[in-house]
């Protein structure tokens, strides 16, 4: 399908094309550099110096804010002090042009000569183009050139790749990212250039990128237009203003993109045959191994032996898919284009049911299970397989927290699972273990497959209606009943771990028995932890924080506890002391002995100095505990404190025994890496925590220094939300908070609790890029709100939650 999209679709295609407009910028940018070059330069330099244009401005690509990239060619060094005035007195005319220069100043023989540790100088000559001055200088340039590229080809050729592969992996090495970057990313306007370039070195280029050369280069010029600035990222907003039905119009540009990435990954591997040395061709060789009866391993690329069987025996393409996972060999360009050619059979014959189940569970169980997938997905086949995968297929779903569109997400969260079975480190290597004690890794891949089909039809219960699409799909290929089932229950439920150990205390009794009830077994607990693991992870590439590894294992061991009964909650404590009397079971079951001998100490230590604090670094996270007698507002000024260190609490806890002490613990993420990088801040906040809890510092000053003002990034709009729930635990009311998050928004939450005669129990937090989740337990006297008190508090909270709005969204909220 071209990559343009409709008239009706998108506004973008009524506006004038691009390629004109850039032929216009560059000819006005000309002749302003060739004006100021009259005036300055002409007298200055009546030979031996020529003006040309390089890059982007040598190709006549200059978008409304582009560079101006500005060879200053000399025949020698720059002498002489008048010389050298006139330089500088020509480069101001050009700022005060408003023209953003990026000049180079090198000889002849500088810009003959071929850096190894400089390459990107050397690789804006590829495209040059002369301005004035002195012709005959500049065409002993464009003379040496050509020869100088031919005799350095292999060294430009392996530097060219090493950028774009580090570049690509900047982005995830996806095209299918929610906001991309229509420049850098993979499928963007410098793949382009990337393809131009080996094009120049000899590497065949595809002749059928133009519609989406077009299309990127209208919507880069837009993006110069909206934000007045050289903007890459084609935000939310954008979306919105340049077609009337975004969604729609973004699948246009992720097709255009994939087709630009795939023709320059082609060219790239066309590239590395060339250079590679010795040894890598010896692996090659050794790979060839792998061949047989169907299929022929040849450079790392899998091709058909027979190029009419393909059609002859649909199910070989089955076989290949199943190749490719178990060996992790790509497919080759030609493999590619055969199967494309056939996918209109393959399609009508795949529709007939089949018991296709065998070959996919094979797929799934193998080590390169996600390759094998993704090079389906590619092909088109898993479509002509699974006909509802077309619903998702670069399918966009407004949300500032996931990175991915939903097939992506989807084959990022299977590659997860994949990448598992080698993870070593440690917050990794008990969920690897789990993976290797669980039989049911085809149904959690099969599962991960289904669980967002739903998201194209906006349902508001996507997960059950996921299921339901499945179960259609899965008959058809012919899985047994009993395993289907089983990846509908895995759908149904693949968000119930998430919601749990983020928004709900796994240390309540209650939830963890009404969590058991509904998992029911221990193999559909280890399933579903794996497939919250993947599901997780494949988010964002920062969504799984050690802080979320740790709460989902801690879920996994408490209702794996309660499914084998071996969860004694009437635990004795052999440690008897004055400390404890008045503190809630609920204390004892969450705390070792250690740590309430530790508590014990911290509460001696407090009587002699009125505040004792503790703070330790683990898995990731830091563990403050507080220790003081207990007065008004403590539990939020402490909150507070840790918001203005710049700190994302995770968690909270507070305890308070009989004779009115308090031990409030803090479980919190230091984003910036404050204290790691400051050893010295660690004093400083335990200081400020410590004059903070003694009243003798203002927590309200400490927030305001922290404010900062909005920065110009666009801002989800929602409206906040209160909910309470009383029937959730069995000892507190739960209070479930959404807000746009903001520094503060914490000690403004708990304050009005105080304020209303609330006590905190446990808070839990959340914070999905903008979105503030936040979860308390709370008690009033001891009890449950009533619903007098809930109605006054719904006020109070709701009124917090549409506060300020004049600061930087921050998890540092607290």
């Amino acid at each position: 399908m071209s990559p343009r999209p409709s008239a009706s679709a998108t506004r973008i295609v009524a506006k004038p094309h691009s390629d004109e407009f850039l032929r216009d910028r560059t000819a006005t940018v000309d002749a302003v550099v060739q004006s100021a070059w009259q005036e300055h330069l002409a007298a200055a330099f009546p030979e031996a110096m020529a003006l040309v244009a390089v890059g982007g401005y040598g190709r006549r690509e200059l978008f409304p804010h582009s560079d101006i990239d500005l060879l200053v060619l000399l025949e020698r060094e720059l002498e002489g002090e008048p010389r050298q005035a006139a330089l500088s007195a020509f480069l101001r005319a050009l700022w005060d042009a408003k023209l953003r220069v990026s000049q180079s100043v090198r000889t002849l023989s500088q810009s003959c000569n071929i850096d190894s540790g400089n390459l990107e100088g050397t690789i804006t000559l590829f495209d040059h183009r002369f301005l004035t001055g002195d012709r005959t200088l500049y065409e002993q340039l464009a003379q040496r050139l050509p020869r100088i590229f031919q005799t350095h080809r292999l060294v430009l050729m392996r530097g060219l790749i090493t950028m774009a592969k580090a570049r690509h992996v900047k982005f995830q090495n996806t095209i299918f990212h929610l906001e991309p970057n229509v420049k850098e990313g993979p499928g963007g306007i410098r793949d382009l250039h990337m393809i131009a370039w080996l094009n120049a070195l000899g590497v065949a280029a595809p002749s059928e990128l133009g519609d989406a050369r077009s299309f990127l280069f209208d919507v880069r010029r837009r993006l110069h237009d909206k934000y007045g600035r050289d903007a890459n990222v084609l935000s939310f907003e954008a979306q919105d203003e340049m077609s009337d039905d975004p969604a729609r119009w973004m699948r246009d540009y992720y097709r255009g993109a994939r087709q630009i990435h795939r023709a320059v990954l082609r060219q790239m591997e066309v590239a590395e045959a060339l250079t590679e040395n010795s040894l890598v061709r010896q692996f090659r060789d050794w790979r060839a191994r792998l061949s047989n009866p169907d299929f022929t391993v040849s450079r790392e690329r899998v091709f058909f032996r027979s190029s009419q069987q393909l059609a002859k025996d649909p199910e070989l393409l089955l076989r290949l898919f199943v190749f490719v996972a178990r060996h992790g060999v790509r497919l080759a360009l030609e493999t590619e284009r055969r199967i494309g050619d056939n996918i209109p059979q393959l399609t009508a014959w795949f529709s007939t049911p089949r018991q296709l189940w065998p070959s996919l569970r094979e797929i799934l169980s193998l080590p390169h299970a996600a390759t094998g997938l993704r090079a389906m997905h590619e092909t088109g086949t898993l479509t002509a397989v699974f006909p509802e995968w077309h619903a998702i297929e670069c399918l966009v779903i407004r949300d500032f927290y996931h990175r991915y569109t939903v097939d992506e997400h989807t084959l990022v969260a299977i590659e997860a699972i994949t990448r598992l079975r080698t993870r070593g480190e440690e917050l990794h290597r008990r969920f690897a273990d789990l993976l290797l004690e669980t039989e049911d890794i085809p149904l959690i891949g099969t599962a991960l497959l289904f669980h967002d089909l739903a998201k194209a039809s906006g349902s508001g219960n996507h997960a059950a209606r996921s299921a339901e699409f499945a179960a259609s799909a899965l008959a058809r290929i012919g899985m047994p009943a009993e395993l289907s089932a089983r990846v509908q229950f895995f759908i149904e439920n693949h968000l119930v771990l998430s919601a749990v150990m983020i928004g709900r205390d796994i240390s309540d009794p209650q939830v963890i028995r009404e969590l058991a009830a509904r998992v029911a077994t221990i193999e559909n607990l280890k399933a579903l932890t794996l497939l919250t693991y993947a599901d997780t992870d494949a988010v964002n590439p920062t969504a799984l924080t050690p802080w979320r590894l740790e709460q989902l294992w801690r879920t996994y061991v408490h209702v794996y506890r309660e499914l084998t009964r071996e969860l004694d909650t009437e635990r004795a404590q052999s440690v008897q002391s004055p400390f404890l009397e008045g503190l809630p079971v609920r204390y004892l079951r969450t705390h070792s002995e250690d740590e309430i001998r530790a508590h014990m100490l911290l509460d001696d230590q407090s009587r002699h100095t009125g505040v004792a604090v503790d703070l330790k670094r683990r898995n990731g996270v830091y563990d403050l505990t507080v220790v003081t007698a207990d007065r008004p507002r403590l539990f939020a000024s402490l909150a507070g404190a840790l918001s203005a260190f710049g700190m994302d609490i995770v968690k909270a806890e507070a305890f308070a025994n009989r004779s009115g002490r308090i031990v409030d613990t803090f479980v919190f993420s230091d984003p910036m890496r404050t204290l790691e990088l400051n050893p010295a801040e660690i004093d400083q906040l335990k200081l400020t925590v410590q004059r903070v809890a003694t009243g003798r510092d203002d927590v309200r000053r400490l927030l305001t220094a922290r404010a900062r003002p909005l920065t110009s990034r666009p801002r989800p709009h929602f409206a906040p939300s209160v909910a309470f729930d009383s029937t959730a635990s069995e000892t507190a009311t739960l209070i479930e908070i959404i807000a746009e998050d903001r520094p503060g928004l914490l000690y403004e939450l708990a304050s009005a609790m105080s304020d209303a005669g609330c006590n905190i129990e446990v808070v839990l937090i959340d914070t999905q890029a903008h979105k503030a989740l936040d979860v308390f337990y709370v008690t009033a006297g001891g009890a449950k709100l009533g619903p007098e008190r809930e109605r006054e508090l719904h006020a109070r909270l709701m009124s917090v939650c549409a506060g300020p709005q004049n600061v930087t969204p921050s998890r540092t909220s607290a």
